[in-house]
């Protein structure tokens, strides 16, 4: 079982590639610091619930989608080509 840093980071980089965006162009896009939310994906780090109510509303998701267990939603792929 994962934990539910792993789950809330997976979800947050499927929503981020259902956005079609790579990290770069997302941090950019937002304003968010790359090293944080690279650690925020990878389920490193504790997030607070403002970090996740604002990264919700940026994806277009409900909150609650970021603690869905749902292990079909595991990306695999390694990256997004940034030039997208």
């Amino acid at each position: 079982m994962n934990s539910i840093k792993k789950i809330v980071g997976n979800n947050i980089k499927y929503f981020r590639y259902q956005s079609n965006l790579s990290q770069e162009k997302f941090y950019e896009q937002f304003d968010l610091n790359s090293k944080y939310l690279a650690c925020v994906e990878r389920g490193e780090v504790n997030v607070t619930i403002e970090f996740l109510y604002n990264l919700a509303k940026i994806l277009k998701v409900d909150i609650r989608e970021f603690f869905n267990p749902d292990e079909s939603r595991f990306i695999t792929k390694k990256r997004i080509d940034s030039k997208n």
